[in-house]
């Protein structure tokens, strides 16, 4: 008879599975989390959206007041800067507005180191 006897192979598959069956930890249905101690940390406070709105003419509105120069709005925005906790600064310029006053704008509050900006309305430049 030619053919191979597969018993003693059987065997040493049972015992390797045997032998991987005991030394798998053994699962348990819980989760280990590493939970912070201490005080929670503190939630910060909201600070207020100041806008400066720019209409069609490109006159620049500091929360609907008229800045008629820019260094009055350079100005503002440097009292704004030496506060501790800066406001958000919002920029809604219109869609007819220029762009060199929108762009100025921009600009003199990176100059001055305001870091809170964002353009709002930014769905009226969709086409």
């Amino acid at each position: 008879m030619m053919d191979i006897n597969t018993t003693p192979l059987i065997d040493v598959m049972l015992v390797l599975l045997i032998m991987l069956i005991i030394t798998i930890p053994i699962q348990l249905h819980s989760v280990k989390l590493d939970m912070p101690t201490g005080n929670p940390p503190l939630v910060p406070k909201q600070s207020q959206a100041l806008r400066i709105d720019i209409d069609a003419s490109s006159a620049v509105r500091w929360n609907g007041e008229l800045m008629t120069h820019a260094s009055e709005l350079e100005s503002r925005m440097q009292m704004l800067h030496a506060q501790v906790d800066q406001p958000e600064l919002h920029v809604r310029p219109d869609r007819n507005a220029s762009y060199a006053v929108v762009a100025g704008v921009m600009a003199s509050a990176q100059r001055v180191g305001l870091t809170k900006m964002g353009i709002v309305g930014s769905e009226q430049f969709a086409p």
